[in-house]
């Protein structure tokens, strides 16, 4: 059997980037929310946000430590597997991914070093200050990141020669069409899974009756949050779909599963696309359900599949789950944190067992809806990677073979099977031992403040001594 270069090159980079994503989109929120404790004890010198703060910056760091490991082999995809890409669009996106890494690698890596290790040795203000820039940091990182990823998607700014893409005007390639649809979409996404992090663990310890008063102040304070972005996620996503809409309307059309161009489209909540027959089996929709949310007119016109060839159409059945899979989490998201904030304002929240429950049970929902966003996304794509500009078959290495391809990509499943085992299950102890009891003060020698080592994990103020902190 001959081995598709291609198709083993793609799987490999969905796999790579599959891993990744999840750990940024959870670093990003998570930095934000420990910046917001060590501003409210800055403020309050109230000590459980102190305690809060220790505890999740210890989750963080093993989870950004995750994403950067989980994260530097894309690069190197690009040049193994993409080099024809890579050269025609190097003087995009060189640049761009270098404006990362000055911008934010440099930035976090700074004062991350000073919110792991610098409490109780440097100012508090100045401790406040990394925890923001570190939270800043990741933002940063986010916005060139996804600048590259809507040139893609969107391409502006630049014009064709000899096979090679060069900027007439970078702020049109940078601040291009779907940037900041995008950019927000996956900010409000990425405040959502830390948020259900948060609240999940923090239920799990109240349903065990662990650190009460603690917990109680972190999932109070989350479901507030969530009750205010799951909607707001929900009004962003609409905008960023408008936005697909006018850009990409053959991805849009695999999203809604519509073959054939017509007014009031009905809005499908259950099919099975196919393809070869370029039809739906077992439709169930809303009538013109689509056409008034695409075109804001319930007779608006949605272009089908059927007017683009089919090489130029995107997988239908991935593209069409997925983005019912993300719309779905989303729905329940909304449900869980209406009803969570109600039961807050009723101070019926920390006794509804039920309530705590579905709480951990949504933790790992976040980030299935975020992988269903980035196949919609990507895979809606198809078959372009620079859309209606570079196909696919036109990026990928020229001496790449099959199973060059699939050695690789069978390295990668190893490698990172084992670095997201150890990560994991480092994670769940670090969970499981977790603050059960605000942290006493001993005295050193010379009145140093010190606190003791959790039982599982390290405490990154106490753990280095003095001056060895890297």
């Amino acid at each position: 059997m001959e081995l598709d270069p291609l198709l083993l090159s793609r799987i490999q980079f969905a796999f790579v980037v599959s891993f990744h994503a999840i750990f940024p989109v959870f670093t990003i929120g998570l930095a934000s929310y420990i910046a917001t404790l060590e501003g409210l004890y800055y403020k309050t010198e109230n000590p459980l946000y102190e305690q809060l703060s220790r505890f999740w910056t210890k989750v963080f760091a093993v989870v950004f430590g995750m994403g950067v490991v989980s994260g530097i082999v894309m690069a190197f995809q690009f040049g193994t597997n993409w080099s024809n890409f890579s050269y025609a669009s190097a003087n995009f996106l060189g640049p761009i991914l270098s404006y990362e890494v000055v911008t934010a690698f440099f930035l976090e890596a700074t004062f991350l070093g000073v919110l792991l290790f610098g409490r109780n040795k440097v100012p508090r203000g100045l401790h406040l200050f990394a925890a923001c820039m570190v939270a800043l940091g990741t933002f940063i990182s986010s916005f060139w990141i996804l600048s590259a990823n809507s040139w893609m998607q969107t391409p502006a700014g630049v014009e064709v020669r000899e096979g090679m893409f060069y900027v007439t005007s970078w702020m049109e390639a940078i601040f291009n069409a779907s940037l900041w649809p995008r950019f927000f979409h996956m900010a409000l996404a990425s405040f959502l899974t830390a948020g259900f992090v948060v609240a999940g663990v923090s239920a799990w310890y109240l349903l065990r009756n662990r650190a009460v008063e603690m917990n109680r102040k972190a999932l109070g304070m989350t479901v507030v949050l969530l009750a205010i972005i799951a909607p707001a996620q929900l009004v962003v996503g609409d905008i960023h779909g408008l936005n697909t809409f006018e850009h990409q309307p053959a991805k849009v059309a695999a999203m809604e599963g519509v073959w054939e161009t017509q007014s009031g489209a009905p809005l499908l909540l259950f099919a099975i696309p196919s393809a070869s027959a370029e039809r739906n089996y077992l439709e169930i929709g809303i009538p013109k359900m689509a056409s008034l949310i695409l075109t804001h007119e319930m007779d608006g016109v949605v272009p089908g599949l059927k007017e683009w060839a089919p090489e130029d159409r995107p997988p239908v059945a991935t593209v069409f789950w997925s983005f019912r899979i993300m719309v779905g989490i989303g729905m329940l998201m909304i449900a869980v944190s209406v009803i969570a904030l109600v039961q807050r304002l009723r101070g019926r929240l920390f006794e509804s067992t039920r309530l705590l429950r579905v709480f951990t049970w949504m933790i790992p929902l976040p980030f299935v809806a975020v992988l269903a966003g980035w196949f919609v996304t990507e895979v809606g794509r198809q078959p372009y990677l620079v859309y209606g500009i570079l196909r696919l078959a036109d990026g990928v290495t020229p001496s790449l073979t099959g199973g060059m391809a699939l050695f690789t990509l069978i390295g990668y499943i190893v490698v990172y099977a084992a670095v997201f085992t150890a990560g994991l299950y480092y994670l769940v102890r670090l969970i499981q031992a977790g603050p059960d009891a605000p942290e006493t003060h001993t005295t050193e020698p010379g009145g140093r403040p010190k606190r003791p080592l959790s039982a599982v994990g390290t405490d990154f103020d106490d753990a280095a001594p003095q001056g060895a902190g890297r």
